[in-house]
């Protein structure tokens, strides 16, 4: 028997309930790859030069669904995520088959990782952004957002 180091046992990957590639004109010929397990959502892009990234689905504040005619017709659409990630806090996944199923797949994981996170939407509203980048605070309003205009 190979002998398993700690490393290895870290790495293991999590079972993938879905996958699919950016598909153009309905076929998938793309090198970016999207997926997700029961506790994250994965994008890799390139073929030389490769990016992956990770988002934890508990981090995913809003998930939008759009579909544009020339979409429609090829039977492909896009989902969003606005998520609490500092370094991705919009991923669009573009063009991949049956989009309204992965948005609502998707949206029943992000609520089951958040209760068992014990996180409420309150709490990720600081670590959405409450704070722009330019280091102003900004004014809040009644409802817990920013308000820019003040």
């Amino acid at each position: 028997m190979a002998k398993i180091d700690r490393l290895t046992n870290l790495t293991e990957n999590e079972e993938l309930l879905w996958q699919d590639r950016k598909r153009y004109l309905g076929l998938p010929l793309s090198f970016t790859i999207y997926s997700f397990s029961k506790n994250k959502f994965y994008m890799k892009t390139g073929i030389f030069n490769v990016k992956s990234e990770e988002i934890l689905l508990y981090r995913i504040l809003d998930i939008t669904f759009k579909q544009s005619f020339g979409q429609k017709i090829f039977g492909v659409g896009s989902v969003i995520l606005n998520t609490a990630d500092r370094t991705t806090p919009v991923l669009e996944i573009k063009s991949i088959k049956t989009p309204d199923r992965v948005r609502k797949a998707l949206s029943n994981l992000v609520e089951q990782r958040r209760d068992e996170k014990r996180v409420t939407g309150k709490e990720m509203f600081g670590a959405a952004g409450a704070f722009d980048s330019t280091g102003d605070d900004g004014d809040f309003d009644f409802d817990g957002m920013i308000d820019h205009n003040n």
